[in-house]
């Protein structure tokens, strides 16, 4: 077999060459959706796209390897990334310690794979498991090119990424077996492998989702480079991604972010040409991935994935582009043995014959064992030192205890609540080098204008007039930037303040790359702001309008879970501010009308609040940006001039609602008061509301949820203790809203107090219209409060 295999290869080189790669992207970026109906049709599609077929295909193979020899490579390499004559000998050199490192991987990860399939069979590894047997060339490179300081963002399906980028295999290992002593502690498993002293930086699970994260990643290079931080140099950020998850919308975002900033990140294509059951070239017009950047001035490169001297001196040369240039794109071509996952039956077409062709003639491994080259090193000695490495890694994850049953509690958020003096917490560097750095960066007449203006903010809090919301949160947002470096802004129309003024000088003060205008998806700039969290950054997103969030809840999911799904490792000081709710009378219609609050209220590890009035958006905000997890603040969008005092450098707790009223003694006494519930815009509504009930001789006590989750039920315990009765104004639907919440808690858990049901008034569940005639029965206000709870005042009596 190794005989006719070796004579097939070679009838194969004799075959006609590509003439360019991207004559040999064509032989797998086919418009055919079906097997082609004559042979004769089949042969000649092959040919004229250089691809050529390996002796004994089966007749129905749609999928063909690819050749991309170095002399041709370097012609790409010299035309679309400049590279020298000089740059591209350095990357041919392979030595022999070369080879063996290569080598050594590569049967690693195959190994690795190989045991890790047979103890998912056994039970030891659960959930979603997905391997990459096939692709080692891959790993053969990273470990190769890739150093220990560099920034990686991986996808599910790596395992063999952690490994190849230095990750310790017993712990990876011990992660998927669910042990302690795995790199998340078994809060991650096979798909979120994560080790911050290697700066692996996932393992995440939904598909393209990683790509803004590593743009945020490489600008933290990029802002570490600014800083005068000693280790930035020539730091490079790599991210994978398929060429499925490459036609998602987030590969052109990134790509232009990565050229507007001229970002330090390789977009590492892995090629496989499929998804579970679908064929990239079903769904894919074109899927020359290393073509994308054309149009940002990215360059791209296509290699053989089975080659890994092809892949070792291509990718060499695309990370040294990226080292002292700016970004590229390496795509791979290969051939993923397996299934998507073990569970995968494999019923696309012609999966298992392409899967048995490929495992016999494409095999990376075995095509390098039938190279000249492997005569250079001792292959039985790699194959056994491999072999060793693995076993030595089951043994690990085998003794391994689990563990404790309360640490994903433990690791809800960063910091638990109420066990922070925030305005004592000092930037991470020390108060004093921050100061140092601000003024390093900073040039001194612009740092002049910015302590005017600050100034000039803090004077309004005092005056007699006030504040307004928008202004009190930006002056937060300057106070929190001058006095710490790693803070960061991201906005829609940033440099003009946005809608509201709450970026309002960031960029004139401290430049585009610590105050960055966005394109207009919050999705993406939400994604750099997690990669920024997780690399030492306190990134500030503003959003123009609260439910334009909605693009972005896979972001806002991953901050939420990061800090627990990593173990502990990595921390997520990234706080999101916007404007948004539903007042009365607001006539904005469904779509900026949306209870985005309580859309996020499910999303582990968030913390969220709310502000109706300066003081409290103002001290929420400086809390906020100086927690080391992911929150959010929201504010009422038709509120947001109204105006209010200010205590500067005042700080709030993230856990404690506002208690604004409390019920006379006398109302309590004769079962005249009730306890009122709401936040955002029904704070205003309940003002009105309670003057008129005083009129009445009913009093209430009135709570403003400016923390939102973790639900404060301390105060509404209190309350209830005194009063009986709850009235909750909900600017959320009647299911699923956060009145929902609060009710079902205070059911659970203060039954016994109630004297009566709790009421809720919330919205409906319909889109809110346009209209007022049908808005006022959709949208609760005052006159709803006054009229529900006389009503419970009453019916008790």
């Amino acid at each position: 077999r190794g005989t006719s295999r070796r004579l097939g290869n070679e009838r194969a080189r004799t075959r006609r060459k590509p003439q360019t790669m991207q004559g040999v992207m064509r032989a797998t970026a086919t418009n055919a959706h079906v097997a082609r109906g004559a042979k004769t049709a089949r042969r000649g599609t092959a040919a004229r796209a250089g691809a050529t077929k390996t002796k004994g295909p089966p007749a129905n193979l749609e999928r063909f390897r690819i050749e991309t020899p170095w002399d041709k490579a370097k012609q790409v390499l010299k035309e679309e990334f400049g590279a020298t004559d000089e740059e591209l000998k350095r990357c041919e050199d392979l030595s022999d310690e070369d080879l063996n490192k290569a080598y050594y991987m590569m049967q690693l990860c195959r190994d690795f794979e190989n045991e890790c399939n047979q103890a998912y069979m056994a039970g030891k590894i659960r959930g979603f498991m997905h391997l990459d047997n096939g692709q080692e060339s891959i790993p053969a490179l990273l470990a190769d090119a890739i150093r220990k300081d560099d920034l990686k963002h991986s996808y599910y399906r790596d395992h063999c990424h952690a490994l190849a980028c230095g990750v310790d295999s017993g712990a990876v290992m011990a992660e998927l077996f669910g042990k302690d002593g795995g790199t998340c502690r078994g809060t991650g498993g096979s798909m979120h492998v994560y080790d911050m002293d290697t700066n692996f930086q996932g393992g995440w699970a939904l598909v393209a989702e990683q790509l803004p994260y590593a743009v945020g990643a490489a600008r933290s290079i990029v802002l570490d480079k600014m800083l005068g931080r000693d280790d930035a140099h020539d730091r490079v950020t790599v991210v994978f991604v398929g060429e499925g998850g490459a036609q998602n919308g987030r590969m052109a975002e990134c790509l232009n972010a990565a050229a507007k900033e001229n970002l330090p990140i390789l977009f590492l294509v892995i090629d496989n040409g499929r998804a579970i059951n679908t064929f990239t070239k079903d769904v894919a017009t074109n899927q020359e991935v290393f073509n994308q950047g054309k149009h940002y001035g990215v360059p791209g490169v296509l290699v053989d994935g089975q080659n890994v001297q092809d892949v070792l001196r291509v990718g060499r040369a695309a990370i040294n582009h990226v080292r002292t240039k700016g970004p590229a794109i390496l795509q791979v071509h290969t051939f993923r043995f397996n299934g998507h996952s073990p569970a995968d039956p494999e019923h696309e077409r012609n999966r298992k014959d392409e899967k048995r062709w490929a495992r016999a003639e494409c095999d990376p491994i075995k095509i390098f064992e039938e190279s000249a080259d492997a005569k250079r090193i001792d292959l039985a000695a790699q194959t056994a030192k491999a072999k060793e490495e693995v076993q030595r890694a089951l043994a690990f994850a085998d003794a391994s205890p689990p563990p404790p049953a309360n640490l994903a509690a433990e690791l809800e958020y960063p910091d638990p609540s109420g066990n922070v003096d925030y305005a004592a917490r000092e930037p991470v560097e020390g108060l004093a080098s921050a100061e140092a750095v601000t003024e390093k960066i900073v040039p001194a007449e612009t740092l002049a204008a910015l302590k005017a203006r600050i100034e000039a903010l803090r004077a309004m809090c005092l005056d007699p007039r006030g504040i307004s919301i928008g202004d009190a949160v930006n002056l937060a947002i300057l106070e929190e930037m001058l006095r710490d470096p790693t803070c960061v802004a991201h906005a829609e129309d940033l440099q003009a303040g946005s809608s509201y003024n709450i970026p309002a000088n960031t960029q004139q003060a401290f430049g585009t790359l610590r105050a960055a205008d966005e394109i207009i998806d919050e999705g993406h700039f939400m994604g750099k702001a997690l990669g920024e969290a997780m690399n030492g950054y306190r990134p500030i997103v503003e959003l123009m309008n609260a439910n334009f969030g909605i693009y972005g809840m896979a972001e806002l999911s991953s901050a939420g879970n990061t800090y627990a799904t990593t173990g502990g490792q990595f921390q997520m000081p990234m706080t999101v501010i916007g404007a948004g709710g539903t007042a009365p009378n607001q006539s904005l219609g469904a779509e900026h009308s949306q209870p985005f609050h309580a859309y996020i209220m499910g999303i582990p590890g968030l913390k969220i609040c709310s502000a109706s009035k300066p003081q409290e958006a103002y001290g929420l905000a400086k809390s906020m940006i100086r927690d080391n997890g992911p929150g959010v603040l929201l504010l009422p969008v038709k509120m947001m001039k109204s105006r209010g005092p200010v205590t500067p450098d005042s700080f709030l707790p993230l856990h404690k609602s506002t208690v604004h009223h409390l019920a006379s003694d006398e109302s309590v006494k004769n079962d005249k008061a009730v306890t009122i519930v709401t936040y955002l815009h029904g704070v205003k509504e309940t003002e009105e509301a309670i003057a008129e009930l005083n009129t009445k001789g009913i009093d209430a006590d009135f709570i403003e949820l400016t923390c939102m989750k973790p639900v404060d039920w301390k105060t509404i315990q209190t309350s209830l203790q005194r009063t009986h009765k709850l009235v909750i104004l909900d600017e959320s639907t009647r299911t699923g809203g956060v009145g929902a919440t609060v009710s079902a808690f205070v059911g659970e858990n203060l039954f016994d107090e109630l004297d009566a049901p709790v009421m809720r008034l919330c919205m409906e569940d319909a889109p809110v219209p346009y209209a007022s005639e049908m808005e006022k029965t959709v949208v609760k206000r005052a006159a709803d409060v006054v009229t529900a709870v006389t009503y419970m005042i009453d019916r008790q009596a």
